[in-house]
């Protein structure tokens, strides 16, 4: 299978369109599935970038808005969908193409990682009120020192996540420079991993356009109808979500930009990922190097990440 992910804004989506029409150009069939923490929320489309109705009918997507946005999904849950979903697809000779730039989930995706046990509600209220009341970098900065270093101060799901594990006695998993296994040594199936990185004036250019449209098609309306639905802790977490509450798509497209830097440099850095430039290449010239990408690995009797 072939997993395109990359920073937000870069136009994975776009590709994963392409490809999937240059496979039925060939008589074959694709299906993305999802691997974006937040788009597997109903109802917050607009802030989470999900595939429109028209990207949708060019190629049909998998674990997309269905999950309703007063509950939590964990990278457990998503995982154990994403394995039927992947193994249904390849049972029907269809190619699943995962799209996504959340890397637990696609972590998720791609192999059998063991997750950590579900934190008990109460654990999860205290910690939210305490997130609430002093905010993400005062809980970071009481978090044991290699978690610090693993874990950035703004990045407030995982802050939550790691508080919440450290007040029922577990540790998160650890990540390959913290000693963890590298993700791409095991894989579940034959994966051709592909991230799409591009020239940081060229893609903050391309994620303030995109918060643009975002505000222009409602995301301030789309983030209060979530709250006053009962918006779960997980699905506030999303980029821009307090942003566009406060009517400020400036300080969301900040967000965004701050978040695609750290995501380019994880996977700059990633063993066993093919990286494509974007910069002054469209979504069709993409995608037909990620085919021949796939096509060679097939080819080979395996994929490039083993």
């Amino acid at each position: 299978m072939v997993a395109i992910f990359g920073p937000t804004g870069v136009g994975k989506t776009e590709v994963a369109i392409e490809l999937g029409q240059l496979i039925a150009k060939q008589g074959g069939l694709a299906v993305a599935v999802n691997c974006d923490s937040i788009q597997v929320y109903r109802g917050l489309e607009l802030i989470s970038g999900a595939a429109d109705a028209r990207q949708q009918k060019l190629l049909e997507h998998r674990l997309i808005s269905f999950v309703p946005v007063d509950e939590e999904c964990s990278a457990g849950r998503y995982s154990e969908l994403a394995h039927a979903e992947i193994d249904s697809l390849m049972s029907q000779g269809a190619l699943p193409i995962l799209v996504g730039g959340t890397g637990l989930y696609l972590r998720g995706a791609l192999t059998e990682m063991k997750f950590r046990p579900p934190v008990p509600v109460e654990v999860r209220v205290a910690v939210e009120a305490e997130m609430q009341e002093r905010g993400a970098k005062a809980v970071h900065s009481e978090l044991p020192e290699h978690l610090r270093e693993r874990i950035h101060p703004n990045d407030r799901s995982r802050v939550a996540r790691a508080a919440e594990l450290r007040a029922i006695g577990q540790e998160p998993a650890p990540d390959h420079a913290g000693g963890g296994e590298l993700w791409t040594a095991k894989l579940r199936r034959p994966s051709l991993l592909v991230g799409l990185v591009e020239e940081e004036g060229e893609l903050r250019k391309r994620i303030g356009a995109r918060v643009c449209e975002m505000a222009s098609a409602g995301a301030d309306e789309e983030a209060k109808a979530a709250l006053d639905a009962g918006a779960s802790r997980t699905a506030r977490a999303a980029i821009g979500f307090a942003e566009f509450l406060a009517d400020d798509p400036d300080l969301a497209a900040t967000r965004h930009w701050q978040y695609a830097r750290r995501q380019m440099t994880w996977m700059r850095r990633m063993e066993g990922v093919k990286v494509l430039e974007r910069s002054g290449r469209d979504d069709q010239s993409l995608a037909q190097s990620v085919l021949e990408l796939a096509m060679g690995a097939h080819n080979a009797g395996n994929s490039p990440s083993g």
